[in-house]
């Protein structure tokens, strides 16, 4: 059970690239990793069973909305596929990203869209989704945290990025009672 968590990561990471680009690879990574970066952050405090809630609503809320969109509108992809509008990956991304945002504020938020966008920019590279989907996909995904999650507010926790030369970190400080 104590790594559970690390073997549904490996999982959910492990489907067939053997056909893709590495931007298109970065991106369905990305696309999962945003929002399992969001949920690990409501883990890490202590009493932040009403994060986890907020991110679970927030989740649940964009994946329904735009799996129903897809079936909905059923449009089809620039590639020929169906199922076009509103994309996934992009609403996935976009929900774990607002949900860093809206938490815990831009110093955390802001990378976080730039990761976002592009996993939206791979998308319509890979001719998956046009510029409407994605956006779309962004729209669902930001709506949907801001439905459900509420800014949190400890001043004994802290983020912050920095720059060492050409190297940038991410610095998380918290304290556990």
């Amino acid at each position: 059970m104590k790594y559970s968590y690390l073997w549904l990561l490996v999982f959910s990471l492990n489907f067939g690239f053997a056909q893709k680009t590495g931007s298109e690879i970065s991106g369905d990574i990305l696309s999962n990793a945003l929002p399992i970066s969001a949920f690990a952050t409501t883990l890490f405090f202590r009493n932040q069973q009403k994060g986890t809630l907020q991110f679970a609503e927030s989740m649940a809320t964009s994946f329904v909305v735009t799996h129903s969109l897809k079936r909905i509108i059923d449009k089809p992809r620039p590639n020929g596929g169906r199922f076009s509008f509103p994309s996934g990956h992009t609403s996935s991304a976009f929900t774990g990203a607002a949900f860093l945002q809206r938490r815990y504020g831009w110093k955390i938020g802001l990378p976080s869209y730039l990761l976002a966008s592009y996993v939206g920019y791979t998308r319509i590279k890979a001719r998956k989704h046009d510029i409407y989907d994605v956006t779309a996909g962004a729209i669902v995904g930001v709506g949907s945290v801001y439905l459900f999650t509420k800014p949190y507010k400890n001043p004994n926790n802290t983020f912050s990025i920095n720059k060492t030369n050409d190297t940038y970190w991410l610095n998380a400080s918290f304290r556990i009672k």
